[in-house]
C-alpha cells in the first residue's frame, strides 16, 4: 500500500532522543545536482556523515561546500566516481566503509531525461542514454553496497523513480520503461533483503520514492509564470529521503512512497 508524502515525513526518535540519522554513514550516488545539493544539507542537517559521488567534480564540491556551510562542521565529503564502471563503484562502497566503519545508506540520485513529440520519433539511441544513467548506475550501486547495507543493521536503499513508469506516455516511452526497470530492479533488491531477514524483519530495506517531476528555485527563477503543477520541491524529496529512517525496515522495503498523487 502507498504512503502519502505526510507519512512518509513523519518523524520518530530513538529512547536517548537522538534522530534515527544521527550518526549513520550515507552515500549518495548523483550529489551534484539539485536534488543532491538538498539531500546533502539535510543528512548533514540529521546529523549524518555524508558521502557524496558525482560525475562532475565541480558541481559535486560545490554540493559538498553548499552542505558543509549549511550545517557548521558537517561531516560532508565528495568523491569522483564513474557509476558506469562496477569495480569503480565497488571500490567506493568498499572504501566509505573501510573509512568510516560502516554504510548506514545508499541514496540514488542520478537523473537524466530524454523524450519525444510522438512515439514514432522516439530515438533508440535516447533508450541506451538512459538505460546508463537510470538502470545500470542502479545496478552497480545496488550490487556494491549490498552487503554493508545489510551488515549495517538499518541500511537503506532509496531509488528515486517518476509517477511515468506507471503511465507511460507516448513521447516518454524509453524514459518511462527505463524508469520501471530500475524499480523492477530496485524491488528485487528489496526482495534479497527480505530473504536474509528469514522470518524476522530484514536487515536493510529497500524504499522507491515516486515524484511527478521536481523542482528547485533555479527553475522558477527561469520560469516564474510556470506553475509546476505536481512537481516536488528539492527539499521535499530530502525530507522524505530522511524520514525512510524514520520507519522499520519491514515498513517501507519493497514499496512505492508516493510524493505526487497516484495516476
Amino acid at each position: 500500500m502507498s504512503a502519502t508524502h505526510e507519512e512518509a515525513r513523519t518523524v520518530n526518535t530513538t529512547q536517548n532522543g537522538r534522530g534515527a540519522l544521527d550518526g549513520a554513514v550515507v552515500a549518495v550516488a548523483g550529489a551534484g545536482g539539485p536534488a543532491g545539493r538538498a539531500t546533502l544539507a539535510r543528512l548533514a542537517e540529521a546529523g549524518a556523515t555524508v558521502v557524496g559521488a558525482d560525475a562532475d567534480p565541480e558541481r559535486l564540491a560545490e554540493a559538498v561546500d553548499n552542505a558543509r556551510y549549511a550545517r557548521g562542521g558537517a561531516a560532508v565529503t565528495g568523491e569522483t566516481v564513474d557509476l558506469l564502471d562496477l569495480d569503480a563503484t565497488r571500490a567506493w562502497a568498499d572504501r566509505t566503509e573501510k573509512e568510516f566503519g560502516r554504510v548506514d545508506g545508499l541514496v540514488h540520485l542520478v537523473g537524466g531525461w530524454r523524450g519525444a513529440k510522438t512515439f514514432p520519433d522516439a530515438p533508440l539511441a535516447d533508450w541506451d542514454h538512459l538505460h546508463n544513467l537510470l538502470i545500470r548506475t542502479v545496478q552497480h550501486t545496488s550490487l556494491a553496497f549490498h552487503d554493508a547495507l545489510q551488515r549495517a543493521g538499518r541500511g537503506r536503499y532509496v531509488l528515486i523513480s517518476a509517477a511515468g513508469a506507471a503511465k507511460p506516455t507516448a513521447g516518454n516511452a524509453s524514459y518511462a520503461a527505463a524508469k520501471a526497470a530500475a524499480e523492477a530492479w530496485t524491488l528485487a533488491l528489496a526482495d534479497s533483503f527480505r530473504k536474509a531477514g528469514g522470518e524476522g524483519e530484514p536487515p536493510a530495506a529497500a524504499t522507491i520514492l515516486v515524484v511527478k517531476a521536481l523542482v528547485h528555485d533555479a527553475m522558477r527563477a527561469e520560469r516564474p509564470n510556470a506553475k509546476f503543477a505536481g512537481f516536488t520541491d528539492v527539499t521535499e524529496l530530502a525530507e522524505a529521503i530522511a524520514g525512510v529512517w524514520d520507519r522499520p525496515a519491514e515498513e517501507v522495503n519493497g514499496t512505492r512512497l508516493w510524493l505526487t498523487p497516484t495516476p
